[in-house]
């Protein structure tokens, strides 16, 4: 019992320091959004829609409330909008391939698309 509290202690202690790791907003939030990409377009081909919000997703791992809790999702009329809130510890600024959002239904995002 007294390992579990130390280590406990340890995070709690870690957690109140400011540190900055180069680069993890981007790839903190790339996880993010992808990830929820892929439950978002998992529910439409298990249930023909969209969800109308992310409570909806059936089937979440231990870590998905992790990235559900770092978008924004808003459902519309023939699919959703998808807004990055958070990587790491601030709001990335991430470019994804025009190609990736290909046969997806984001319509609205924050995200940049680039040419390939």
């Amino acid at each position: 019992m007294a390992k579990y509290m130390f280590s406990l202690l340890f995070v709690l202690l870690l957690s109140g320091c400011d540190f900055e790791v180069p680069g993890a907003d981007e790839r903190f939030g790339t996880q993010n959004f992808v990830s929820a990409i892929s439950l978002i377009e998992l529910h439409k081909t298990r249930n023909g829609e969209y969800p109308n919000t992310l409570a909806e997703l059936d089937f979440l791992g231990d870590w998905d409330g992790i990235w559900l809790s770092a978008v924004k999702y808003e459902k519309n009329d023939d699919g959703y909008n998808l807004y990055l809130e958070r990587g790491w510890a601030g709001k990335p600024s991430l470019e994804f391939s025009e190609r990736f959002k290909q046969g997806l239904g984001i319509k609205k995002t924050n995200i940049t698309w680039v040419k390939n």
